[in-house]
């Protein structure tokens, strides 16, 4: 692809990453309860799941959803009931002072060095977590299977350019993670009080089951 091509390609990217989708609203919500420390593994997962329906799409099962309704509507119900639990969890997660003491202990080592090794968090619940948010919307392969190729020049040799594309993305997709998890750890600092954090808590996990209800009605 040509260089002019690649940045219509990063300026589209880093627009369309720059949404608050679930997997942002996610990674922000990690990084207020459990520190930045805690966000990176919430963020390996959306990005496990995502480079593999991407590269499944290119493989040609976005084409294979898009002419069979059946298994599309059966993942896209799958994966709006999923958001549709993590948004009841996270409105319904605990705000005791306990808790918040230990999030603030949390934050606090997270501003130094990034949190400690044991950090009162289950590191590989997160990173499944973020695993099933962004595999729970069948609509990125079609999304991929109709973005991508826009960009890939069928004179060329395609895998590079995939690969390329890929690259570019993941490190967009990133650099927008830990602006949504840095803006969360600046706001965790406002939420010592419970009242204010059971609030944030109900106000993004409604978000998440406002995304499954989106889900339940979107069209191919």
């Amino acid at each position: 692809m040509s260089l002019s091509t690649w940045w219509i390609f990063v300026t589209a990217t880093f627009l369309i990453s720059a949404a608050p989708g679930p997997n942002m609203l996610l990674i922000m919500n990690q990084s207020v309860r459990f520190g930045l420390r805690a966000s990176i593994y919430s963020m390996a997962g959306c990005m496990t799941a995502l480079m593999i329906m991407f590269t499944l799409s290119a493989l040609g099962l976005g084409v294979v959803l898009q002419n069979a309704p059946a298994v599309f509507d059966a993942l896209r119900w799958m994966g709006a009931l999923y958001l549709a639990y993590l948004g009841y969890k996270v409105w319904t997660a605990p705000v005791t002072p306990a808790a918040i003491d230990e999030n603030n202990t949390i934050n606090s080592k997270n501003n130094s060095a990034l949190g400690s090794k044991n950090a009162g968090y289950n590191a590989f619940g997160l990173y499944k977590t973020g695993f099933f948010t962004a595999g729970s919307n069948p609509k990125a392969l079609l999304f991929a299977a109709a973005f991508l190729p826009q960009f890939i020049q069928s004179s060329l040799p395609q895998a590079p350019q995939l690969l390329v594309l890929l690259a570019t993305f993941s490190v967009l997709e990133i650099l927008w993670y830990f602006i949504y998890a840095l803006g969360g750890l600046s706001m965790a600092q406002q939420l010592r009080k419970p009242n204010v954090l059971r609030w944030f808590n109900r106000v993004t996990g409604g978000a998440f089951i406002g995304f499954a209800g989106l889900m339940a009605v979107m069209k191919r």
